[in-house]
This record gives structure tokens, C-alpha cells and sequence, in this order.
């Protein structure tokens, strides 16, 4: 006899048996979901245990779901059913109980973003009658043509800066274009203390800025940028610096997550260097009442 409930604060141990039980099986190359982890990821993305569902077989954890929530929607950040007991309905299960308990208390708008290469994913969504709504892609960016010698704007200068900066300067405002749930600007303002950054400066304002996180401690690996923003009419030449003195700095390949189409143009990105390397479905729906 299968169960399926919601969790509580005091169930995030498990949720992560859960998690280590019907998601680790497809990513066995993830190191185990722990409990410090998962607390990072209530503070980063702010889920939410009380949008979160666990399946059971007896008393055995057999498919999980994992939700986010913020004022304007809800991330479906991880589901996933323990493939001994795939296509039994589990998924959908989740996924209409989920939206079932946001048609009452909001908010009504649910997204995942879900990894082109996850076939069987994208099928449950569909199945359950989630729109795609755009791709995100993700693009790497090894140097740009001729190297790491992008010359400095004229009128500019590079200064150091961080999340905080950008906020007093109103530039993590309202108008941000659409982002990727992680890269959002509530999810930079919660890792501020992980981030840096770099701007270029006129004696007016800030022209250009990009914030970014060393992934590793060896200054070869990747760098995720975070942000990558330009407020001047300049074809990109400032970024170009921008991402030159970084990696001139000592910084491997860069990586930016889950471009939305809206955010930065791919024509844009790929004429400063950036090269498409996979990409995720952007699913949406609207909570009902089952």
C-alpha cells in the first residue's frame, strides 16, 4: 500500500534518506544528499519542507519531491520516484497533490526546470499538463578570440564589487530580466557572501559588472558567473574586459547556467566567446484543485 505526505520542518532528515534513496540512483556521480546541504539549499533557494512530499511503500521512502517557494511561483526543484517503482503514478501523484494544496494557499503560478537530457522528466511534466514555456541554456566561455586582452573603454575603469553594491546602486531592482530560479536576485542578495564581482566604472555610474563563484579552491576550475550585465551601449566591449581580467587573473573556463532567451541574447553571448553546452526545459503551470 503506497502513502504520500507533506513534511515538516523537523522532517528534513527524511527528506534527505529520501533523496538519497530515489534521486542519488539517476546521479550517481553526486556525492549524498546531507542534512547541511539540504539547510543550504532552504537558505539559497529557499525550499520549503512544507512543499515537499515523500511516497512511501510501508515505511520505505520510494519517490520524493522537492518544492521552492517564493512570493511570485514555485520551483519543482527535484522529484524523483525509486526506479523499482517507476510508472505506477508516483510522479504524477506528487505533482497533482503539490498543485492541489497551492490552488488554496498560493502562490498559483509552478515551474521546474527540467534538463533536456532527462527524457522520462520532461514525459511526467507534459503528462501532467505542464507547458514549456522557453530553454535555458547554459553556455562556457574559454577566452575570447585573441585572448585575454580585451582593451579597457575608454572612460572606464575596473573596481571590485559586490551584491551589495549593486543593490544600493538600484541595479538589483524590479527591472531584472528573467533568470534562472538560482541566479534570481533573491537567491544572489541570500549568497552575497559567496559571491564576487567586477564592474567597470564611469565617473557616473556603473557601465558593465559581472558576479561570479569559484567553484573549487583550485583557481583553474570553473568560475560560475552569477551575473553577467551591461548597462552601456558599447557591443559588449566592457563585459569583454571584464571577463579578460578574470581569467587573466588566473580563472579557468566560465560557465553561466540556464540563459534565459530574455535575459541575454545568444547571438550576444556567442560574439564575445560564450558556446552553448547543454540547455533545460522551462516548464510552467497553473495550481488547480484536484
Amino acid at each position: 500500500m503506497s502513502a504520500y505526505r507533506f513534511c515538516r520542518t523537523d522532517d528534513i532528515g527524511l527528506l534527505v534518506e529520501a533523496l538519497n534513496h530515489c534521486w542519488s540512483p539517476y546521479f550517481p556521480d553526486e556525492p549524498p544528499m546531507t542534512a547541511a546541504a539540504f539547510k543550504r539549499s532552504i537558505r539559497d533557494l529557499q525550499v520549503w519542507c512544507s512543499s515537499c512530499m515523500v511516497a512511501f511503500s510501508g515505511s520505505d521512502p520510494i519517490g520524493v519531491l522537492i518544492g521552492a517557494k517564493r512570493p511570485h511561483g514555485t520551483l519543482v526543484h527535484k522529484i524523483a520516484v525509486h526506479p523499482d517503482h517507476r510508472r505506477q503514478g508516483h510522479g504524477r501523484h506528487l505533482l497533482s497533490s503539490l498543485g492541489s494544496k497551492l490552488a488554496i494557499l498560493g502562490p498559483p503560478r509552478i515551474i521546474a526546470e527540467v534538463p533536456e537530457t532527462l527524457e522520462a522528466a520532461s514525459e511526467l511534466f507534459h503528462a501532467s499538463a505542464y507547458v514549456e514555456e522557453t530553454l535555458l541554456t547554459d553556455y562556457v566561455w574559454q577566452g575570447a578570440p585573441g585572448g585575454c586582452d580585451a582593451p579597457m573603454v575608454d572612460g572606464t575603469f575596473v573596481i571590485p564589487v559586490t551584491v551589495d553594491d549593486l543593490d544600493a546602486n538600484g541595479l538589483l531592482d524590479d527591472g531584472q530580466p528573467p533568470t534562472c530560479w538560482e541566479r534570481s536576485v533573491e537567491t544572489l542578495r541570500v549568497r552575497k557572501g559567496d559571491i564576487a564581482g567586477l564592474a567597470a566604472a564611469s565617473d557616473e555610474r556603473i557601465e558593465a559588472c559581472i558576479l561570479y563563484i569559484r567553484c573549487g579552491h583550485d583557481p583553474e576550475e570553473n568560475v560560475e558567473l552569477a551575473s553577467l550585465r551591461s548597462f552601456a551601449d558599447d557591443g559588449g566591449a566592457s563585459l569583454r574586459h571584464l571577463l579578460s581580467r578574470l581569467r587573466a587573473g588566473g580563472a579557468g573556463a566560465f560557465r553561466i547556467p540556464k540563459v534565459h532567451p530574455a535575459e541575454i541574447s545568444d547571438e550576444w553571448l556567442e560574439t564575445m566567446g560564450f558556446r552553448a553546452a547543454g540547455a533545460h526545459r522551462l516548464y510552467a503551470a497553473t495550481a488547480e484543485a484536484q
